[in-house]
């Protein structure tokens, strides 16, 4: 069913299954559920506490719990514009958006109290605006104004392709400041009237499956090979849907022998989440959802319609919205061709950007500048591969061991999602437009024609 926002989505299943369970939760090593009756009387009397600070703004450092699902859904309730951030919340993200209260982690509220802004001119200014932002380094961060609306809608049209019943349990196991992990593992399962199990972080990886034993899970794919690897799936478990990264061939391989579907999703955060799924039995070749349209451009780009789902616009920076979002569509900076049933296949990256895969990106001119001083005089680029960044030299393979020691220092500054794992070297310079930006597209092509994929 399609909801206008969040209350109007948890009263009509109070109304409806008041005493069903609309989230688990562990506490003191057990298992509790909350109804959708009781998670929408917390919701407003949260609500009707918030407005009585006569804030506008509200930051929230969102770490998973029931607590920080209760304090989104009564933030918007209470007109505030709501920011969602994680714990590497900083000055400027507070200032850029205008936040003036922050709810979450006392250490960060604290360390974070003095820039604090003066909030937006007046109570109910920002009513309806939630504010995720997109994955990068820290100078292409993006604030993207999106609202309850187009979040129900994008739930509502992952849903209505790929449906949960109200026996479902949703494994909710990404972090909730990120548009995928909010759709897909938290309103994904509400709107349909299921149960969503709150997962209980990183350390907990290893055990949340067993101790809640869910039916569905979302996941990016350095999660999902992380679960298959270490063998932790529920017996109880028979969907999962993958998105915002490169999924590696031996997933899809997996879930199939294991008896698992599996559904991958294609979505932006400018376009509230998902925007295709894959429903058969191939993973990347991906049925549109309902309410959108794709086309290609001549170029290869993805262009997107989404009138339901598409972003107002990131936020107080016009310049950059009207770049990316004209005439109502969305150049998405990706790749991707129409198969001959009508369905999406993405097969790369326009843009300057890499997603891994644990979802997180690389500005690509950053990194590889980062490079430089240790590879002076060679020609390289970076490319993605397994999720994770690659190398490519032109040049002669002998020379690998020869590169990996002088980045060896490098790497170490990096985390290890976003260390070079891999090395390829080609047989010409590397193709680059006339301008100097490398086509990376033609690389991956290259790599294939001498078969070291």
């Amino acid at each position: 069913m399609r909801f206008d926002g969040f209350y109007k989505m948890l009263e009509y299943h109070a109304s409806l299954r008041p005493d069903a369970a609309a989230l688990l939760y562990e506490s003191d090593g057990k298992k509790v559920s909350v109804s959708y009756s009781s998670l929408l009387a917390s919701v407003s009397r949260r609500t009707e506490e918030l407005k009585q600070y006569g804030k506008t703004a509200l930051g929230i450092i969102c770490d998973g719990t029931i607590e920080s699902v209760i304090e989104i859904f009564a933030s918007v309730e209470a007109g505030m514009q709501t920011v969602m951030l994680d714990d590497n919340v900083t000055p400027e993200i507070l200032r850029l958006t205008d936040v003036d209260m922050l709810w979450g982690d006392d250490e960060i509220k604290d360390e974070m109290a003095p820039y604090l802004s003066d909030g937006l001119p007046s109570p109910g200014s920002g009513k309806g605006k939630i504010l995720f932002f997109t994955s990068g380094t820290t100078s292409k961060n993006k604030a993207v104004e999106l609202t309850e609306k187009s979040l129900c809608s994008s739930a509502y049209n992952g849903s209505a392709l790929l449906p949960l019943s109200e026996d479902d349990i949703l494994m909710c196991m990404l972090p909730l400041a990120h548009v995928f992990g909010f759709v897909c593992g938290l309103l994904w399962g509400l709107s349909s009237g299921a149960c969503v199990a709150l997962g209980r972080g990183a350390r907990h990886y290893f055990d949340d499956l067993s101790f809640f034993r869910p039916t569905a899970l979302s996941a990016v794919p350095l999660l999902a090979g992380f679960l298959i690897q270490r063998k932790l799936f529920n017996p109880e478990l028979k969907l999962v849907l993958i998105g915002a990264g490169e999924c590696p061939e031996t997933i899809p391989s997996y879930l199939k022998q294991a008896g698992i579907r599996l559904s991958f999703g294609y979505g932006l955060t400018e376009t509230s989440s998902g925007v295709a799924l894959s429903l058969g039995d191939d993973p990347y070749s991906m049925t549109v959802c309902p309410d959108d349209e794709i086309s290609i451009a001549d170029d290869g780009e993805i262009l997107i319609k989404a009138p339901t789902c598409m972003m107002q616009g990131y936020y107080k920076d016009p310049g950059s919205t009207e770049k990316v979002l004209r005439g109502g569509i969305l150049h998405t900076g990706d790749l991707g061709e129409i198969d001959r049933e009508g369905r999406l296949r993405v097969t790369g990256r326009k843009k300057e950007i890499l997603v891994l895969g644990d979802g997180t990106k690389i500005f690509i001119p950053e990194y590889e500048s980062s490079l430089g001083a240790a590879l002076a005089g060679y020609d390289y680029a970076v490319i993605s591969e397994g999720g994770f960044p690659c190398l490519v030299v032109s040049g002669d393979e002998q020379k690998k061991e020869i590169i990996s020691d002088l980045l060896s220092p490098v790497m170490k500054g990096y985390p290890y999602g976003k260390q070079i794992k891999k090395y390829f070297f080609i047989d010409r310079p590397i193709p680059r437009t006339q301008t100097g930006k490398v086509k990376r597209w033609e690389i991956y092509d290259i790599i294939k024609n001498q078969k070291n994929i």
